[in-house]
């Protein structure tokens, strides 16, 4: 197939040799059911929670993980009230994408910079406020959750901020190239 397709070259890994392989068969460690089934919620899971200043107060915002990588979010607002039913139904679309085997940095694109009325009058007013809105705020959250990880992708060990002109996630340099371990682009060619 590759010689039709007129590649420069291929290379093969033998499965479970490489992470972030493009290719990959199921595996019992992840759980995965098949693309689009949400893999079961274990009964422990570990995360960590951020605070941020809102129009509408202080969210609070969970981000848990288990073996497979990031699989729920929580979001809960102090006092003030907010839109408890509309943070709780993004986080419960979210803990699902997430299950199912969407990738974070995804769900972290469209969710970042969505912008709130409340943030954007507390502003107005003087008060100290560090995101848009609670979409925003969670996706402030699974961004530290990843980039707190060994594993991942850190942004501050991105090359001068070059960031992939395909899927915009940090390139790191390889070779003399630069390489995006989110969709596998490289400068290179």
């Amino acid at each position: 197939m590759a010689f039709e397709l007129r590649c420069k070259g291929i290379t093969a890994y033998r499965e479970g040799s490489r992470e972030g392989q493009t290719l990959s068969k199921p595996s019992a460690q992840t759980g995965s059911l098949g693309p689009g089934i949400p893999r079961a919620r274990p009964r422990i899971t570990e995360g960590k929670t951020a605070k941020f200043r809102m129009g509408c107060g202080t969210l609070f915002v969970t981000v848990n993980r288990d073996n497979a990588g990031l699989c729920e979010v929580f979001a809960n607002l102090g006092k003030a009230g907010g839109c408890p039913a509309q943070s709780e139904a993004t986080c419960r679309a979210i803990s699902a994408a997430l299950r199912a085997g969407v990738d974070a940095h995804e769900l972290i694109d469209q969710l970042r910079g969505i912008r709130c009325l409340s943030a954007v009058a507390a502003r107005n007013n003087g008060k100290q406020v560090n995101v848009q809105s609670c979409p925003d705020a969670i996706a402030k959250a699974m961004q530290e959750a990843l980039v707190e990880r060994s594993d991942a992708v850190e942004l501050v060990d991105a090359p001068r901020g070059r960031l992939c002109p395909f899927c915009h996630r940090p390139m790191r340099r390889e070779s003399g190239c630069f390489v995006c371990d989110g969709c596998l682009h490289n400068s290179c060619g």
